[in-house]
């Protein structure tokens, strides 16, 4: 497809995208290391956190959500705390869990890692039911995915872990392809025959490999094997090819999308965004090449999360602006917290700068270099348009809160920038708690907002040496700027 087309991210659908899986809840306990058992030769992991997330089709559902699209959710959970947390936890990412049906006879899908400083696993355990649902179990979820009358589109995200068998996903395909709903399966079994007619199947190199048995190690093998089930299938095929891109498969129409230069965190979830921006785009009237375009697109930005993570449609929107540092580093005010939680979870340590940066200067550029040598990533927090005003009266700010957002992203020293519209950042710094406040040193004794809450936890406040002259004020005073 053409770089040259634009890409844009069509309105959210109107009636509900229904998603049916194998529902996953992974747990993260995280803590340090600093010695050996004297029991045996294995780390010793001191607690400091524990953190449970949705996974499988419930991450595929809050992706959905996350995108902006109502959703509903159709699996099966055990009787068990596990169960319980998933649903609230469903309920809180604005999923509809109503046709999520209990399992008595099997445990919740759990999968629990131990992780270290620097986002390190240590190890995975998993609980899992050896066999399928029970007779009971997977008649009650049929009856719910049998009164789904209204969906924008399906999403199947089958982890083979054994809520779905062949026969009702079949069922599943056949009656969305006889109401011309677009259908997105996810698959992890070998035995494609199920899906045959869907609308686009996203499976990653490893599964293509084993569903095909053409090695696809290399472009050419994944697109040889994509074609074959392409062809088997009736359905187009999007291969996942982790830094490679994505191969897009499409009857006999073949493309590849390369993926864009990022920081990667962990790979765990993105396969369950792309499923989820497929389906949602699709379901918004999408072409295929735009949809797998958009998901190339979310896959990038998932993967810079530890864990797995909802990648929102304001992130996507901020992307397609442009694949430079704005779209790399701007976080909407909303989103932050998602991402400074997971930023902490690797074991990154945060400063903190806040200000207007109003014509951004030489003395900008030092007070932030010098806040990023104090920690591993540096948050910057800029003052919107209208606090600006507010602060500095009218005839400010000289430069738009695009403008200064896009200079500020453009810096080496930045790792994440956002925008916050209160007049003071103290509601935002008790959010994001850094590990040390940097400020410029014209705001000694007592001036630092924040101050008292950031050492009250045993955060740092670090003030910074001004250069003499360098102010936005004192160079519209000089006449420099008109």
């Amino acid at each position: 497809m053409p770089d040259a087309a634009p890409i844009t991210l069509p309105p959210p659908p109107a009636s509900p995208v229904a998603v049916l899986g194998d529902l996953l809840w992974d747990r993260y306990v995280s803590g340090k290391v600093d010695r050996i058992s004297p029991e045996a030769p294995v780390p010793v992991l001191r607690v400091t956190g524990e953190e449970g997330r949705l996974g499988g089709a419930a991450n595929v559902a809050a992706n959905v959500a996350a995108l902006g699209a109502r959703v509903r959710l159709y699996g099966l959970v055990g009787r068990d705390a596990d169960g319980r947390a998933m649903l609230s936890a469903a309920r809180r990412a604005g999923v509809d869990p109503s046709g999520v049906r209990v399992d008595p006879e099997r445990p919740t899908i759990r999968k629990e890692r131990y992780v270290t400083t620097g986002h390190h696993q240590l190890l995975r355990v998993d609980r899992e039911p050896d066999g399928p649902a029970s007779p009971r179990a997977a008649a009650a979820l049929s009856r719910a995915v049998s009164r789904e009358r209204s969906p924008s589109a399906w999403i199947v995200s089958d982890y083979h872990k054994g809520t779905l068998d062949a026969a009702g996903v079949e069922s599943v395909v056949r009656g969305a392809r006889a109401r011309a709903l677009p259908i997105v399966v996810d698959p992890k079994r070998t035995d494609w025959s199920a899906f045959r007619g869907a609308t686009v199947i996203c499976p990653n190199r490893a599964e293509a490999a084993a569903a095909s048995g053409i090695a696809t190690a290399t472009l050419p093998g994944a697109r040889r094997a994509a074609r074959d089930l392409s062809s088997r299938t009736r359905a187009a095929v999007l291969v996942t090819l982790g830094p490679d891109g994505m191969w897009l498969q499409d009857g006999g129409r073949g493309e590849h999308l390369p993926s864009q230069e990022r920081e990667v965190f962990d790979p765990t979830g993105a396969g369950d965004t792309v499923a989820a921006m497929l389906g949602v785009a699709l379901a918004s009237g999408a072409t295929m090449e735009d949809a797998a375009r958009l998901a190339n697109l979310a896959a990038g930005l998932s993967v810079e999360h530890f864990g797995t993570v909802a990648v929102t449609r304001a992130q996507i929107l901020a992307a397609i602006e442009g694949s430079g540092p704005l779209a790399r580093k701007f976080v909407p005010r909303g989103d932050l917290i998602a991402r400074v939680g997971a930023l902490r979870r690797a074991g990154l340590r945060l400063a903190f700068a806040n200000g207007c940066f109003d014509l951004l200067h030489a003395g900008h550029v030092r007070l932030l270099q010098r806040a990023r040598r104090e920690a591993d990533l540096l948050v910057v927090a800029m003052n919107s348009d209208r606090s600006v005003r507010a602060l500095k009266g009218p005839g400010r700010p000289v430069l738009d809160e695009h403008d200064r957002a896009q200079l500020l992203c453009a810096l080496d020293a930045t790792g994440l920038v956002t925008v916050f519209d209160e007049n003071s950042v103290l509601p935002l710094l008790r959010q994001v708690r850094p590990d040390v406040l940097v400020k410029g040193e014209e705001y000694r004794g007592g001036k630092v907002v924040g101050e008292g809450f950031v050492r009250s936890y045993g955060g740092r406040v670090v003030l910074v040496p001004m250069l003499k002259g360098r102010s936005t004020t004192l160079l519209l005073r000089k006449g420099r700027v008109r």
